[in-house]
């Protein structure tokens, strides 16, 4: 069982940036992908970014060029460099990972960009 703790969601501005970070902790022999997802108020969970443990990464289009994804694989960590961020950006960002052929989903940390 893996569980996930992120952190660093909150407010900002149009163009401003942030940082969210997300430990993995709990009993596994290694993680195969972490990423990031988010969900808007009536909208579905979208995916935002992922990073295989040898650092290959996938972005969605609306993400590309702002957002950079990156882990510590040492520390079980992953983390999501937000940058130029737009009001559409603003939802709850939830973290997740595969580790073995389990998957688990961290609580979410709230993202508001205001215009």
């Amino acid at each position: 069982q893996v569980q996930l703790v992120e952190s660093g969601g909150g407010l900002v501005q149009a163009g401003g940036s942030l940082r969210l970070s997300c430990a993995a902790s709990g009993s596994f022999l290694s993680i195969n992908v972490m990423g990031w997802y988010r969900q808007a108020p009536g909208k579905q969970r979208d995916l935002v970014a992922t990073i295989t443990s040898g650092g290959s990464t996938n972005y969605a289009d609306s993400v590309k060029g702002r957002f950079t994804i990156s882990r510590d694989n040492a520390k079980n960590t992953v983390f999501l460099q937000m940058n130029s961020l737009k009001p559409d950006d603003t939802a709850v960002y939830y973290c997740y990972c595969i580790a073995g052929i389990l998957g688990s989903w961290g609580q979410g940390t709230q993202v508001t960009v205001s215009s």
